[in-house]
């Protein structure tokens, strides 16, 4: 067999694997250095659209060029695992939750399936030196998923499939071998402007660009201060952790379908709760619904700043 005959065969057989463990997509890109994104990402960080997120700030080498992740790499794989449910709290009015956190944090779940899928290449290819990334390491996965091919940037700048619209995880493997590259795709949210509009808070600052600071996710995740600025009172449209609105008016969402995940199933009482019981919950009723759930990481403090805020 040809070198390029063995590239292209070992490409198929990690595809159809990934595709076998259940992730949605898998596509692959030439592990090299991020050059688009580089003044892209320096714009973000001087205009502080990041926010108390300091992280987002450290390793932007690394953030920018994989081989400095993974010695020798050749090949970043992207795979999208779909998390997107027709199911929705019986109470219209009760405050919500982004529909990923809806069941078992996404991270141990995919992290057990990337394993998985490294096991396969090592019985199937042999010994391949690599690391798998779940959203907790400086990898620009939107840029990666761009460059694969999974989608393109939406307005809302998560990233958008014509098949199945943006409510996915994204992840990676970076591995140090060759494999065969896809191709980007186009745009296609043409002249749309439903999730700028759409947006409470006025996050979606121009096509492409989202302020961090400025987003509901980040208000109910990530800031840690124990009151929110005035001016956002009344603009959270009832989300108490995380926001799906840009997501949700999207047209292209039109074509999300149900999960098949167990993991991503929700505890069986946590959309029946009223709006009631989300104003007196106790820590123990928390601990119990968001057992192993990413919820888990605002604390039972931060969900009560957040449920506060929204009575107020």
């Amino acid at each position: 067999m040809s070198s390029s005959s063995l590239v292209e065969t070992r490409t198929e057989l990690i595809k159809k694997e990934a595709l076998r463990l259940g992730f949605l997509d898998c596509r692959i890109a030439k592990a090299d250095f991020l050059e688009d994104e580089a003044p892209r990402l320096e714009d973000w960080l001087e205009n502080n659209h990041h926010g108390q997120m300091s992280y987002m700030a450290n390793h932007f080498d690394k953030r920018l060029d994989p081989r400095k992740l993974v010695e020798g790499a050749k090949s970043v794989i992207s795979l999208s695992l779909n998390y997107y449910s027709d199911e929705r709290a019986s109470d219209e009015n009760a405050p919500k939750i982004s529909m990923y956190a809806y069941g078992r944090d996404y991270h141990k779940v995919i992290k057990s399936k990337l394993k998985a899928l490294i096991r396969f290449i090592h019985t199937e290819i042999g010994e391949v030196g690599g690391r798998a990334f779940v959203d907790s390491a400086p990898v620009m996965d939107k840029a990666w998923a761009l460059k694969s091919g999974i989608g393109w940037m939406g307005k809302h700048s998560n990233v958008l499939s014509k098949k199945t619209g943006s409510f996915y995880f994204i992840s990676e493997l970076i591995l140090d071998l060759e494999l065969v590259s896809d191709t980007m795709v186009t745009d296609h949210c043409g002249t749309c402007t439903a999730c700028i509009d759409a947006c409470p808070t006025g996050a979606i600052i121009r096509p492409y660009v989202v302020d961090g600071s400025k987003c509901i996710s980040y208000f109910t995740i990530e800031l840690k201060d124990e009151i929110f600025p005035s001016e956002y009172k009344g603009k959270f449209d009832n989300w108490m952790f995380g926001c799906d609105i840009c997501q949700e008016v999207c047209p292209w969402n039109r074509f999300s379908t149900q999960h098949q995940e167990p993991d991503f199933f929700p505890h069986a009482n946590l959309l029946n709760l009223s709006t009631k019981e989300w104003e007196e919950l106790t820590e123990d009723v928390f601990e119990e619904l968001f057992k192993g759930s990413p919820v888990k990481r605002t604390k039972f403090a931060g969900l009560k700043r957040n449920l506060k805020f929204l009575k107020a």
